[in-house]
């Protein structure tokens, strides 16, 4: 009797002791009370796609980023996008880069959820083509918008770009005077999804 007794207890505590790690595998395992530290770092992208109609557009936007502490991030991004319309033949490429500096400052759901503010700076390489012609230019870009990760597991999130603050584009044509737009669009707050721009985020 004493044997079995022994036998039952030791099965019980072997059970317990798995279900135990099972539990803190997936408590790991999960994005529950994810936090950024020194030395983080994260693969971003985002790719736009619009077809049909007038328009063909699709746009790629990857990022690597380095974090300095639990809220503050920076890095570098490359930009690649083509825009075409059918009515006009005219094809717009852009190649470009640049570098982003991020700030993390509100977390929610655990910290699972995480906002962000964004200010970037980047260079690029404009080519426009038409049925009369091409045309070449460069242009620099500034913009500060705010985003959001929401993580689905500890190393994995998705990224939700909810609007451009501030915008600011000067283009200089190989052919031409050089133009200067800036803008600025704090009337999204009312409608922050009018113009959301989703990506996935890997942390490692």
């Amino acid at each position: 009797m004493e044997t079995r007794i022994t036998l039952i207890l030791a099965l019980f505590t072997f059970y317990f002791a798995n279900a135990q790690q099972d539990q803190v595998d997936s408590e790991m395992n999960s994005a529950k009370g994810i936090t950024f530290k020194h030395g983080d770092m994260f693969i971003e992208g985002s790719i736009q796609i619009t077809t049909g109609g007038d328009q063909d557009y699709y746009a790629l936007n990857p990022k690597f980023g380095y974090l300095l502490n639990d809220k503050f991030a920076v890095g570098g991004q490359v930009n690649f996008s083509s825009n075409k319309f059918e009515s006009t033949g005219i094809k717009t490429n852009v190649f470009g880069i640049g570098g982003f500096a991020r700030y993390y400052f509100l977390e929610l759901d655990k910290k699972r959820f995480k906002a962000y503010g964004e200010a970037g700076l980047g260079y690029g390489r404009n080519k426009v083509e038409s049925p009369t012609g091409s045309n070449d230019s460069n242009s620099l870009t500034a913009n500060i918008n705010i985003g959001l990760n929401y993580f689905l597991t500890k190393n994995i999130a998705v990224t939700f770009t909810l609007a451009n603050l501030l915008s600011y584009n000067t283009v200089s044509p190989e052919n031409g005077p050089s133009s200067d737009t800036f803008q600025l669009n704090i009337n999204l707050f009312e409608n922050i999804f009018d113009q959301p721009k989703f990506g996935v985020l890997y942390r490692f």
